[in-house]
């Protein structure tokens, strides 16, 4: 037998070496998430469950004009207002979950959990992307109103029982279970008015249709500078750095009360895993940016910028702590 010469067996090592790292390539390459591709190659629907011109729609707005610019794609703001906000919320569960349908969320969409037989589950349906802010309402009422406080609020509501008035953006929804926790905390009864949006309830209010409103800062900010609307108190446990001056609702006289709001983006619960990422990369990097710090610090709201997960962690514990407050306050939806 013929022997092979040390330079044969030489040449077949490194022939052999060469095909072993090409098969492994293709077998690292086989194993490796597939890439986004050149995602967002079209507009991006943009989603808002609530009326153009409401605090929802300026923040949505706001992180939809920074994305654009970020993404090279338009992220079109398509305002689809009713139900609470649980109309615009239902079309984005059926929504195709391709990344080109994501929705604003407010906290008041895990208060309607509690009180409202919904077409869509809150958890289930949907993909977190990221909480965009925390911000106070403001305890607003018409200049008319003879109260200059909470407590004053109080002792009247206590004086003229059923005749004081309070809008909301919708039945179910944050802006009424804040209405809701202050007449069960101060023991007072005023009569719930739900509007269709957060802004329509402001125009009767400055109207005098109706008295009083927990509202979002930029969304009477104006107005209380004309003259024509006065807030009383903020409903967090802190006092806003936008408004250090006014005192919360605890400390103006009805303890024990907390009411914050906030608002975050998903997507339907399908979208594929790296496009849930990236969307909340990006948005995570619009909100860092300083124009939108400047934008947001205006109305109060603390730019958050959560993972997805740290999302999904935030919505279940909301979920759990309203459904426990709805229930020992004895709110139901109207």
């Amino acid at each position: 037998m013929a022997q092979s010469h040390p330079e044969d067996r030489h040449t077949r090592g490194v022939i052999a070496a060469a095909a072993f790292c090409l098969a492994a390539c293709s077998v690292a390459h086989a194993a490796a998430p597939a890439p986004r591709g050149d995602y967002p190659t079209r507009p991006i629907r943009y989603i808002v469950p609530f009326v153009a011109g409401a605090g929802t729609d300026i923040t949505a707005r706001t992180v939809a004009q920074k994305l654009t610019e970020q993404f090279g794609q338009q992220v079109v703001v398509d305002n689809r207002p009713g139900a609470a906000g649980n109309i615009g919320m239902e079309l984005t569960a059926k929504a195709p979950p391709d990344g080109y349908t994501i929705v604003l969320v407010s906290a008041s969409h895990t208060v309607n959990r509690s009180l409202q037989k919904l077409n869509y589950d809150l958890v289930r349906d949907f993909a977190p992307l990221s909480q965009l802010t925390a911000q106070p309402y403001c305890l607003t009422v018409h200049s008319a109103v003879p109260a200059r406080s909470v407590k004053e609020l109080v002792a009247l509501a206590r004086a003229k029982p059923g005749t004081l008035t309070y809008g909301s953006s919708g039945a179910g929804g944050l802006s009424h279970l804040a209405g809701a926790m202050l007449a069960s905390l101060a023991r007072i009864d005023w009569i719930h008015v739900p509007y269709k949006g957060g802004a329509a309830g402001i125009n009767d209010m400055l109207g005098g249709q109706i008295n009083s409103q927990f509202t979002t800062i930029i969304g009477t900010i104006q107005h209380v500078k004309a003259g024509r609307l006065r807030w009383l108190a903020v409903s967090t446990a802190k006092r806003s750095a936008a408004v250090p001056d006014l005192p919360t609702v605890a400390e103006a006289g009805v303890p024990g009360y907390e009411v914050g709001g906030w608002y975050g983006i998903l997507a339907p619960a399908a979208t594929p895993k790296p496009i849930v990422e990236l969307l909340g990369r990006e948005i995570g990097r619009a909100l860092r940016s300083p124009d939108i710090n400047e934008r947001f610090a205006i109305d109060g709201s603390e730019p958050v910028g959560s993972t997805p997960e740290q999302f999904a962690m935030h919505i279940r514990a909301e979920v759990a702590k309203w459904a426990k407050v709805t229930r020992e306050i004895g709110m139901r939806a109207e």
